[in-house]
């Protein structure tokens, strides 16, 4: 759970009563904007008050007359979805600041430049996004925040969010190792045993992680895997 210092109150009035809860704003955010996040870790207390300050908890007749029920996860639920998170000038900056750098990194890791079809640095995209003004919402997730950012850069920088087909070529003595590596960084789409007992497989990938993909094996295999970008 949210540390209750660190907490802020979410509220909703309704039928002419007030209900609050604490949650991280962050959390709450994203949890409102349907990221995948579990209520339980939003709300910093299983409490549902009437006025939070004072700890004066809102009663279980009011909760029925406005919730139909006095399930706190229930009802804490509708309070966020229906309600407003209160957040400080400071709390909002810090949250812009940090959501801003997830869209960056989120870019950074499925967009590449259509020309080169190489991807491109974070900084360059935060120096596109810094030059086009974009506004980063810091109440939105970030997945409904990735395209109309890279829409507004696409006027600073050549960039484009795609998946990019590599050709890789494993010595057998890493293939083993090296196969559940490359499954998580995409989807296998060919693959086939060599003679020598090389492995040799056209994957799948968001375009940004060629770079990462590539260190990864290199690493792995020592320096002994071959790859090639598919065009």
């Amino acid at each position: 759970m949210v540390n209750v210092d660190e907490a802020v109150i979410a509220r909703l009035e309704s039928y002419g009563e007030r209900f609050e809860i604490l949650v991280d704003a962050e959390l709450a955010s994203d949890y409102k904007s349907g990221s995948d996040v579990a209520i339980e870790d939003v709300i910093a207390v299983e409490e549902v008050f009437k006025d939070a300050h004072k700890a004066d908890k809102a009663s279980e007749e009011n909760m029925m007359k406005v919730f139909e029920t006095t399930d706190v996860l229930e009802v804490a639920d509708k309070i966020i979805h229906k309600g407003t998170i209160q957040i400080t000038a400071k709390q909002r900056r810090q949250m812009q600041e940090e959501k801003t750098k997830q869209v960056i990194a989120q870019i950074a890791r499925e967009a590449i430049n259509p020309q080169t079809k190489l991807p491109h640095p974070p900084k360059r995209i935060q120096k596109a996004m810094e030059e086009a003004k974009v506004h980063i919402d810091p109440m939105k997730s970030v997945e409904s925040q990735i395209k109309p950012t890279v829409k507004a850069i696409l006027t600073k920088i050549p960039i484009r969010i795609e998946k990019v087909q590599v050709a890789v070529k494993i010595p057998g003595t890493y293939a083993g190792k090296a196969y559940s590596t490359i499954s998580q960084f995409g989807k296998l789409q060919k693959e086939e045993w060599e003679s020598d007992g090389s492995w040799i497989g056209i994957v799948e990938i968001p375009g940004g992680l060629q770079d990462e993909f590539y260190r990864e094996l290199s690493g792995m295999t020592h320096g002994e895997v071959e790859t090639k970008l598919m065009k």
